[in-house]
């Protein structure tokens, strides 16, 4: 991404101006991406990785690019910040390297001579064989070895050309895949919205609340039996509806069939174009494609 031009003073008065409410609720609108953030970062990582030191370097991150952030530089917050995040949270990884930066060195320094030896004997070399390049003793090579299998954490500057970026790849959707998974949620949301009365009761119990099939099907007078056709039954309608509107392709085969059951799925079908527009639709989720809060 370009850097847009710095401006100089004007720029800064307005960020003096900006109360702490604002930069609270700057930070309050954007803390679903702390979390996405941390979670794309976590899947590329040991277990043993702490998950709430990555989110505790987040939230600051987020805190303070808030704070110095600059509307007038035209760079959407989102994107602002999650340089910022991003930053933080890799800062936060190296500092949880347990094993120092002369250990490194001198394991870069190791596998240097492993991969120059090999090319010339045509095979691995044996521990005296590297020992003896480097004019050390084995034991030396062996103590280096154990320190870096210690560390609790794989440090992001002790890789190999390109191996840091193959485990903590940052692969992000681009502006046409936002735009497009932004659009799936807003004809998701329309078509839960037209489902039936009993169907969106039990999509919204089971799926959004996370109630129990018991609960809810005490509420409607019917059996956990009954709910669970429902469900299935709103799961088919929710697929076929989307597929419709999005992928037509993967709609059932045999066309448009006849008789009440089809007519009412049609019906369905045009319930789910008739509830909002493409820009309504792109306005339950943000630039980044995480969900809007509702309006109060």
């Amino acid at each position: 991404m370009t850097a847009p031009t710095v401006t100089t003073a004007p720029s800064r008065v307005v960020n003096d101006r900006a109360t702490d409410r604002e930069v609270e609720d700057l930070v309050r609108a954007h803390l679903p991406l702390v979390g996405h953030l941390v979670r794309e970062l976590a899947s590329r990582l040991p277990a043993h990785v702490n998950r709430e030191d990555l989110v505790s370097a987040g939230m600051a991150a987020l805190a303070a690019a808030a704070k110095g952030y600059d509307p007038d530089r035209g760079t959407p917050f989102g994107s602002f910040a999650t340089v910022r995040i991003r930053g933080a949270l890799l800062d936060e990884l190296r500092g949880l390297d347990w094993a120092s930066r002369s250990v490194r060195s001198r394991a870069r320094r190791i596998e240097t001579a492993q991969q120059q030896l090999t090319a010339a004997l045509g095979r691995a070399a044996t521990p005296a064989e590297l020992a003896e390049a480097l004019g050390v003793a084995v034991d030396e090579i062996t103590a280096v070895d154990e320190d870096v299998q210690r560390a609790v954490v794989l440090s992001l500057q002790g890789f190999a050309p390109g191996t840091a970026d193959d485990m903590v790849r940052e692969r992000t959707p681009g502006p046409e895949e936002l735009l497009l998974q932004r659009e799936r949620v807003g004809y998701l949301h329309h078509a839960i919205e037209a489902l039936p009365d009993r169907l969106r009761h039990v999509v919204a119990g089971y799926f959004f609340q996370e109630r129990p099939m018991a609960e809810i099907a005490a509420e409607l007078g019917v059996t956990e039996s009954r709910v669970s056709q429902l469900r299935a039954e709103a799961l088919v309608l929710l697929r076929e509806g989307l597929n419709t509107h999005l992928d037509p392709e993967l709609t059932g085969p045999g066309g448009r069939a006849s008789g009440c059951v089809a007519r009412r799925r049609e019906a369905y079908y045009q319930q789910i174009a008739e509830r909002g527009t493409l820009q309504s639709r792109l306005a339950r989720t943000n630039a980044l494609a995480l969900p809007v809060p509702l309006a109060a």
